[in-house]
C-alpha cells in the first residue's frame, strides 16, 4: 500500500488540480503537523482517503474558512495520545503531537511530559501484539526522536521517549516533521533497528510493504 505523508510546508505538487493523478494509488494520508486545516481537508476531499494527523507546535487553535470555523481539519482523525487501527488498510497507528517546550507556547512539552504521554500508549501497543501479532506499524509525531534528524537548539531537539518507543516496539516507520529541510545534504531517512525514521518535511510518498488488509491474529490462526 502507499502512504502520502505531509508536514510543515504546503507544496504545490499536493495542493494542485493534478493531485488525483499524482497520488491516485495512495491508500492513506498522514499529517505530521504545522499545516493549515484547509490543506489537510483538500487532501481528504480530493483523494477520498482517510487522513490521520498530529498537531505541530505552530498549530492554530481555530481556523476560519469555507463553512465557518473549525478546531481541527474536517474529516481527519487526531492521533494524539491514541493507538488506532485503520479499518481499510489494517495499519496500526499511534501518535504524539507537538515539540519540546522552548517558549511556553501551545503544543509544547517537557521531556518528562513527552515520556508520560508516550508511556500512556504502552497498554494499547501490548494489546495490538496480542490481537494482531505486532505492536505498531507507523508511529506519527511532529518532533523527531532524540539524536535522529534533530538539532541542538531547544526548539528542535529530539524527544528521548520517542527513541525508546522505537527501540522497544520496532514499528516499520516513524514519520515526523518539525525539522525544515533547506538543502539536499540534510539527512531525512535513518534506520534504527527495524524502524525507518523519516522526516516528511513537505511531502513524501511511502510504499508500505505489507498486507493491504492486516487481519487480527485470531482470524489468521483460524485460517
Amino acid at each position: 500500500m502507499n502512504l502520502l505523508t505531509v508536514s510543515d510546508k504546503e507544496c504545490n505538487r499536493v495542493y494542485s488540480p493534478q493531485i488525483k493523478g499524482r497520488f491516485k494509488d495512495v491508500d492513506l494520508a498522514i499529517g505530521c503537523g504545522d499545516l493549515s486545516y484547509f490543506y489537510l481537508e483538500y487532501i481528504i476531499s480530493s483523494l477520498d482517503i482517510p487522513l490521520y494527523f498530529v498537531r505541530g507546535n505552530h498549530a492554530s487553535e481555530v481556523e476560519y474558512g469555507y463553512g465557518g470555523f473549525r478546531t481541527a481539519p474536517w474529516g481527519a482523525v487526531d492521533l494524539h495520545k491514541k493507538v488506532l487501527r485503520d479499518s481499510e488498510t489494517g495499519l496500526l497507528l499511534a501518535g504524539i503531537e507537538g515539540s519540546l517546550n522552548y517558549n511556553q507556547g501551545d503544543h509544547q512539552y517537557t521531556q518528562w511530559q513527552m515520556w508520560m504521554m508516550t508511556l500512556q500508549l504502552v497498554p494499547a501497543l501490548i494489546w495490538n501484539k496480542i490481537r494482531y501479532g505486532r505492536f505498531l506499524d507507523v508511529f506519527i509525531t511532529h518532533a523527531p526522536p532524540w539524536g535522529i534528524h534533530d538539532q541542538e537548539d531547544r526548539a528542535h531537539q529530539g524527544v528521548k521517549a520517542f527513541k525508546w518507543l522505537i527501540r522497544t516496539f520496532q514499528p516499520a516507520y516513524h514519520i515526523h516533521g518539525h525539522i525544515h529541510v533547506y538543502h539536499p545534504g540534510v539527512i531525512t531517512e535513518t534506520t534504527l533497528g527495524n524502524t525507518q525514521v523519516i522526516n516528511t518535511y513537505g511531502f513524501r510518498k511511502i510504499k508500505f510493504e505489507g498486507e493491504k488488509q492486516a487481519r487480527p491474529l485470531a482470524e489468521q490462526l483460524k485460517n
